[in-house]
């Protein structure tokens, strides 16, 4: 059993792609550990290697279909106990403020900035939904997701009007910028 488990998720807030949530433990310490978002890319990318190298690890995805079907919250919640079921540790920190009902499970908001288990979580989940998007934008260049990672940014939102949805889009997300003229 190990003593300790960070937990983070990448793509709870996008409008397209995978949910990722990650669980970390980490074997020996790594140098530069930090909150994913707080990272270059190629920092990122470098650091994923080193830990996948020097832990053991658990990451779960669901599709925009299945967030439309479940809901955000159950994702989450199902995430983080196949995580624990996985991981079998004497402590869980997830970052943020919400267990989502899942008991055993500790929270702190900005952890992903603190302690390294779960910087290394958020690390393997961001780059995991990164590389995912990246996929997704050459299947639906018109989208341009590699630009914006799925997110409702005002381009994302231009190329919905002009195209509409595609397969990767989650259709339960409402969007106050389209139903402005969806429904004027």
């Amino acid at each position: 059993m190990h003593s300790f488990c960070g937990i983070d998720e990448a793509g709870r807030g996008p409008i397209a792609g995978d949910l990722v949530v990650a669980g970390c433990v980490l074997k020996s310490p790594i140098e530069g550990l930090n909150d994913s978002k707080k990272l270059s890319e190629k920092r990122r990318e470098a650091l994923y290697e080193e830990i996948i190298k020097n832990s053991a690890y658990h990451i779960v995805k669901f599709s925009a279909a299945q967030i439309d079907k479940e809901g955000i919250s159950l994702c989450m919640k199902s995430a983080l106990q196949e995580i624990m079921q996985t991981l079998t540790c004497k402590e869980y920190l997830f970052d943020g403020n919400s267990a989502f009902g899942v008991s055993g499970l500790q929270t702190m908001v900005k952890a992903d900035g603190k302690v390294p288990e779960v910087s290394a979580a958020s690390i393997l989940a961001k780059v995991t939904h990164d590389r995912n998007i990246i996929k997704d934008a050459k299947i639906y260049p018109e989208y341009q997701f590699e630009k914006h990672k799925g997110y409702g940014t005002a381009l994302h939102v231009e190329m919905i009007k002009k195209y509409g949805y595609c397969d990767i889009h989650r259709k339960s997300y409402k969007l106050k910028a389209l139903e402005k003229t969806l429904f004027d």
